[in-house]
């Protein structure tokens, strides 16, 4: 007795993946929140921990610094203390300075808490160090009752102290160095081109604008004077936006791409 065997193509076995579920929209906004939570945290652990935008509201600092220049200042770079450190990690027992990785030096551009004018930033450059004597004598800068070379750059740089107001330019070169220009509005007469010796106490710093005849700086003893080192935010170290504030009213909108002056974004401030 003969059997018989049923032929045919033999059917291959898949497997089908199951049907993704769509996410509600609960779910997407939740899938948001945490996207932008996370951007979030990341930038104000950078903010707290390693820099700091700042933008500058004065002319203190002409002509390396202009108002309406924003700046990111290095935290690490001077270590931390209670006027790096944001609310409410100021409310820790930090007593100094710490994880200090360096010192200020001669010729940085530093951003500091002013405790004169209630701890507003204050941003200067660093002239003295701890123990140094310095004076101004003739619009001369002296450091250790040595003269600081000064150069002429340009004898009248139109505009730089108000409308119509032109000022002289110098090149200014430290021991260290340190290169940079300033500009003198009022001679070489006014109460702050002739001063007493300063002698820099331990543990402070002198500082200075750039803008000589235009900033409130350690040579005004009652409203800034030497400047703790625990005062000290960071250092300025790089531009990453600039624009004119005198072209940028909200009345005048067909100005605003006009008014960044983008030959200054990402120079650095030196």
């Amino acid at each position: 007795m003969s059997t018989s065997e049923e032929s045919g193509p033999i059917a291959e076995k898949t497997s089908a993946k199951p049907a993704e579920t769509p996410m509600t929209a609960a779910e997407e906004a939740w899938d948001l929140a945490k996207t932008v939570l996370f951007a979030v945290a990341i930038a104000l652990v950078l903010r707290i921990i390693i820099f700091q935008p700042f933008n500058i509201p004065s002319g203190s600092m002409k002509p390396t610094l202009l108002v309406g220049d924003f700046l990111v200042v290095s935290k690490p770079t001077f270590g931390y203390s209670k006027a790096s450190l944001v609310y409410p990690l100021t409310r820790l027992p930090v007593d100094g300075r710490i994880l200090a990785f360096g010192k200020p030096k001669r010729g940085d551009v530093v951003v500091f808490k002013n405790r004169k004018d209630g701890n507003k930033d204050y941003i200067k450059r660093v002239i003295g160090l701890p123990g140094d004597k310095i004076q101004v004598l003739g619009g001369r800068l002296h450091i250790n009752d040595k003269p600081v070379k000064k150069e002429l750059v340009a004898a009248e740089v139109s505009d730089v102290c108000g409308p119509g107001w032109g000022a002289p330019e110098y090149r200014e070169t430290l021991d260290n160095g340190v290169s940079y220009i300033v500009q003198e509005c009022a001679g070489d007469d006014g109460p702050l081109d002739n001063t007493s010796a300063y002698h820099v106490p331990a543990g402070h710093y002198f500082m200075m604008g750039d803008n000589r005849d235009q900033s409130q700086d350690s040579r005004v003893i009652s409203q800034v004077g030497y400047v703790p080192q625990d005062a000290l935010v960071g250092r300025a170290e790089r531009l990453f936006f600039s624009v004119d504030g005198q072209e940028t009213r909200l009345w005048t909108p067909w100005k605003w791409p006009f008014a960044v002056r983008y030959g200054r974004i990402f120079d650095p401030v030196k």
